[in-house]
């Protein structure tokens, strides 16, 4: 990756969290995807590439019981605090009840060092004494419910950080949260700590395959959109097939994040960062690239003053989980993403996108998702042809004859006219407004 040329000076300061006593929470039986190599491998990699020598290493500095009792039941907190005192037999049966969990003896504090580190990174970067941060921690944390441990996580490490900024450490003037959860699985968690709250806005872009892929249900629809005062600032982009890649991503964040987050205007961003959705990764089935993570990232930055935490989330092939944080890293002390030709990305079709727009084109007054996040291009139904709706179209042609989008309102009448022949489309003399309108969609990454 090429480096920014930066006076020093001006160099970002980026803080890194990790401990080896997070290794010590491991599956019994020793064979499991969600095991201690995940974050040593990141950081053998980080240590390798000389990135350890450009970053601040934070001290470790477990959670305190009031830290997370803002967003978890006592019962909750007691039981993972004295979970690893039980004999082996014991914590199995009390793994057996839960969804994706199990227990060892290094459980308990894997835990609290976890959702203390992303306390601790997130204060520092709050403070300003950091740019920004990464906290290398396991176990994760965004299913991690109120009341119970769920799909490898125990606490909300992200939801608890983002709690003590905004209800206990009111004098550092963080008003306003995004969080963005690329992890491939729907933060069911954190959507529902912070579903009735306007401070914290909630965007997760996740595989949901009509409710079939983990964590299974409806929550992770693009029709869950906060309620009372928090209608408006939860947004789901929900995958409905793998094999989703660079391309389809930018598009979301071009269509629909980057618009929001300019209209909501973050004091802080903290990242869910599951990486999961990597090439290679054994549970994803996605195709994100190091490269689509960097850009990904890259497009955060204009917010908050770029004051972005990232915590460590999913991520389950030690190679791209390594890498695709190593990029993330550069980026934050930053180093320009790389030079990538549109020729060099591959333009699968996404219709989630074209789901969450209906969404919103339906309902485009829930703040804070208006304007331009309520209008998707033509070449978004480009790449969405098997999934074309003649009555989403129409919304869409109507949306964009109403706040002044006369091109796009022409190739939406065009669109309509051919949308029951497919081969018309793509033969029409409106695929060249197409081709251009993909290449906006994607802009000029050389900058």
């Amino acid at each position: 990756m090429g480096k920014a040329q930066k006076n020093p000076s001006e160099r970002r300061r980026v803080g890194l969290l990790f401990d080896e006593r997070m290794c010590i929470h491991k599956p019994p039986g020793g064979n499991h995807l969600e095991n201690p190599e995940r974050i040593r491998a990141i950081w053998d990699n980080l240590n390798a590439s000389g990135l350890l020598q450009r970053c601040v290493i934070l001290n470790a500095k477990e959670a305190e019981d009031d830290h997370l009792a803002l967003v978890h039941s006592k019962e909750h907190i007691d039981f993972i605090k004295t979970i690893s005192s039980k004999s082996p037999k014991a914590m199995r049966k009390h793994a057996n009840k839960y969804n994706s969990i199990y227990f060892n003896k290094g459980s308990s504090e894997a835990a609290y060092l976890a959702a203390g580190f992303v306390i601790e990174a997130t204060e520092q970067v709050a403070k300003g004494e950091l740019d920004s941060a990464f906290a290398i921690v396991r176990p994760p944390g965004h299913h991690a419910e109120e009341g119970q441990p769920m799909g490898f996580c125990m606490f909300n490490n992200v939801a608890i950080a983002t709690s003590v900024i905004l209800n206990e450490k009111p004098e550092l003037g963080i008003n306003k949260i995004l969080i963005v959860d690329w992890d491939v699985h729907h933060g069911n968690s954190t959507q529902k700590m912070f579903y009735k709250d306007p401070r914290v806005l909630v965007f997760s872009v996740h595989r949901h395959d009509s409710g079939r892929f983990y964590p299974e249900g409806n929550d992770g629809s693009y029709d869950m959109m906060g309620e009372g005062l928090g209608a408006g600032y939860n947004i789901n982009v929900p995958w409905e097939n793998g094999g989703v890649g660079d391309v389809d991503y930018f598009t979301v964040w071009d269509h629909i994040l980057i618009p929001v987050a300019r209209e909501f205007e973050p004091d802080m961003i903290i990242i869910s960062a599951g990486f999961d959705a990597a090439i290679g990764d054994p549970i994803g089935g996605c195709c994100l690239s190091t490269y689509g993570y960097s850009i990904m990232l890259y497009k955060l930055l204009e917010f908050a003053r770029g004051k972005i935490v990232m915590a460590l989330e999913g991520g389950y092939n030690p190679v791209s989980l390594a890498k695709s944080t190593q990029a993330c890293i550069e980026i934050l002390l930053g180093d320009k993403p790389p030079i990538r030709s549109l020729e060099d990305l591959s333009l699968e079709p996404t219709w989630s996108l074209i789901q969450a727009v209906k969404y919103l084109a339906e309902d485009g007054k829930n703040a804070p998702v208006v304007g331009a996040a309520a209008i998707c291009s033509p070449w978004d139904l480009l790449v969405c042809d098997r999934f074309m709706n003649r009555r989403l179209v129409q919304k869409l042609y109507n949306k964009a004859l109403a706040v002044g989008l006369k091109d796009y309102a022409e190739l939406y009448e065009d669109v309509l006219a051919r949308l029951s022949n497919w081969e018309g489309i793509k033969k029409s003399r409106s695929v060249r407004d197409f081709d251009d309108s993909a290449t906006r969609v994607l802009g000029n990454y050389e900058e």
